[in-house]
């Protein structure tokens, strides 16, 4: 078992002011794993911009500016962050909700086999016959 011990002690975070966490649930049980990359990003900007009860209110263009997004990779990030019952946002004010019991996987987190099943292979040749017939 390796012993941690403190690396620099005139360096060990506090919390001065603000009030920002992320419970290690967040890697430990999936979360983390869970999120695409730009959700990754805007999650901890809204976790670092929360006050104690999670609540901000950043508008959109200073989170596209501050996290270098466009608007639709905003959209998308927010969208999925809720849609796996990370954040609420009622259109002005965000709020990181505290982790559900389980990471909730979207269908683009899903692994995919690398390699199609019988019945995927037959189902694209029947979507590719149906598409050849309907080309004049």
């Amino acid at each position: 078992m390796i012993k941690k011990k403190v690396l620099n002690p005139d360096r060990i975070r506090r919390i001065h002011g603000g009030f920002s966490f992320v419970p290690h649930r967040f890697l430990s049980q999936g979360f983390l794993s869970s999120l695409q990359q730009k959700e990754i990003l805007l999650y901890l900007l809204l976790v670092l911009a929360s006050d104690r009860h999670g609540l901000s209110f950043y508008s959109y263009d200073t989170i596209c500016s501050l996290l270098q997004m466009n608007l639709d990779q905003y959209i998308n990030a927010r969208n999925g962050l809720i849609d796996k019952d990370l954040i609420a946002f009622d259109g002005t004010v965000f709020q990181v909700l505290e982790l559900p019991a389980t990471p909730v996987l979207s269908p683009t987190t899903l692994q995919v086999d690398s390699k199609p099943t019988k019945q995927q292979v037959s189902i694209a040749r029947l979507v590719d016959r149906s598409l050849k017939r309907m080309t004049p």
